[in-house]
């Protein structure tokens, strides 16, 4: 499927965009997020990655599947007016098609995926370019702040007695 109206161009190329190219940056999204959190089984429900330039970032893994894990990344501020999550982004993660993809909530709006079908997937495809491209400036920015939840990072249960 290819877009061609001229608000649907991709900012990295001045091409109109593309579901390939949409599925490219998932792909890197996914190598990102692997080296963030390299056992993408994630034996946790949650864990806090320290920096000593930035806040803690916060993981939470919201749903587990055969293929597929959902987890959410965020900063958590605290002031006066509350803890505030920001950015707040729920991923998807495929581990058996290497891809990542930021969703936008727990689920995607259905569409036709033929030729003049559904015209929200033009709405929806654009949403996607968006939302996928910060989640690959921001996990860059993690892994260079030294952000990670491997092994040294991840929750330990306390030892028995």
């Amino acid at each position: 499927m290819q877009i061609t109206s001229s608000e649907y161009v991709c900012p990295c190329c001045g091409k109109p965009r593309r579901l390939a190219h949409l599925m490219e940056i998932y792909e890197r999204n996914f190598r990102m997020l692997q080296r963030l959190l390299p056992e993408l089984d994630a034996p946790f429900d949650r864990a806090v990655s320290p920096s000593e330039t930035d806040p803690p970032l916060h993981l939470s893994v919201l749903a587990r599947d055969r293929y597929t894990l959902t987890l959410k990344l965020t900063y958590e501020f605290t002031d006066a007016g509350g803890v505030r999550h920001h950015p707040d982004l729920w991923i998807r993660v495929y581990r058996d098609a290497a891809v990542a993809e930021a969703l936008d909530c727990s689920h995607r709006p259905p569409w036709l995926a033929e030729e003049g079908g559904d015209p929200e997937v033009g709405r929806f495809l654009n949403n996607q370019w968006g939302r996928n491209l910060m989640l690959g400036k921001w996990l860059e920015y993690l892994l260079e702040r030294g952000h990670g939840f491997g092994l040294a990072q991840r929750p330990r249960m306390p030892v028995a007695a």
